[in-house]
């Protein structure tokens, strides 16, 4: 268990509610500026809910009041989910001082929902492997994939179903421009786990690598938006391009720009590229944690 007390059992039953549109950001932005708050996107036709709300009420009480749960029906309230390009359920996403932190697709077991709860609201990191694991994907963000992929490649020799492992593997061969092994590294995970937010995070990176192949040189795409600022579609191929060379700040800049101009365009092409982009990131970078604060600012104002 979490090992966390000092709060009423009152306290710890208050912590799980049902909300709305309309309440959300009172229930959830607001909230969360207090303590973390979970949000749990389900629909009364979708199984995997059934067993992963329950595990998730489970949890959030066991934790007495550090963490809260808040469920919200999508058939019911569509809106918020597809503002956030949540595109399957279950899924949990984790705010704390009023933006998205950290989330997770499907339906985990209990063990690892408590997982998630220690490391939302304790940042603890509990095994050997954990760290290892920790160290390659600090070695991935400072971009020395090679010291990375020595890492999960350790993992994996120790435990080829080392799912986060694989995923990493799988990242380092993208940002090395070795695409057909990253495909060949992400067809290694079971069917059963490539929801798990690390694979998804892979596999987005690898549609945006992909995409990217076909643009043509960055200083024409800039030349392109400078020569029409509402060129949407040179703009957005510009972010792409950009997000390639690891400007990542700059690529969420110009599609932020975009969402402001025209929202509808190419069918909210910019905010589902931004998804994208953050997904493929990680909560955790800090260009996907100020883009979502942007877009935030947009979509909520």
């Amino acid at each position: 268990m979490l090992g966390l007390g000092g709060v009423t059992p009152a306290a710890a039953e208050g912590a799980v509610k049902d909300t709305t549109t309309q309440a959300f950001v009172k229930d959830v932005i607001e909230e969360s500026k207090k303590q973390p708050v979970l949000v749990d996107f389900w629909a009364p036709w979708c199984g995997p809910c059934k067993q992963l709300t329950p595990i998730l009420e489970k949890a959030v009480k066991a934790a007495k009041g550090k963490v809260k749960l808040t469920k919200l029906n999508i058939d019911e309230h569509p809106a918020i989910p597809g503002q956030m390009g949540i595109q399957s359920i279950p899924a949990v996403i984790a705010f704390s001082n009023g933006q998205p932190v950290d989330g997770f697709m499907g339906a985990l077991p209990e063990s690892q929902v408590i997982a998630f709860l220690e490391r939302l609201t304790k940042s603890k990191i509990g095994s050997e492997d954990q760290d290892l694991l920790k160290a390659a994907d600090a070695a991935l963000v400072d971009g020395n994939a090679t010291a990375a992929a020595e890492i999960y490649a350790q993992l994996l020799a120790a435990d080829s179903g080392n799912v986060h492992a694989l995923a990493g593997l799988a990242r380092c061969y993208i940002e090395t421009g070795a695409l057909e092994q990253a495909k060949q590294t992400l067809a290694l995970v079971p069917e059963a786990k490539r929801n798990e937010g690390s694979v998804a995070a892979a596999r987005a990176a690898l549609e945006i690598a992909e995409q990217a192949k076909n643009l043509g040189p960055l200083a024409e795409l800039e030349g392109k938006v400078l020569a029409d600022p509402l060129d949407h579609q040179a703009r957005f191929d510009l972010a792409v391009a950009l997000n390639a060379k690891g400007k990542r700040e700059e690529a969420v800049n110009q599609l932020i720009e975009i969402v402001k101009r025209d929202r509808k365009w190419n069918e909210d092409g910019a905010r589902k590229q931004l998804v994208q982009f953050f997904e493929a990131w990680g909560f955790a970078d800090p260009a996907a944690t100020e883009g979502r604060k942007k877009l935030s600012s947009i979509l909520f104002s």
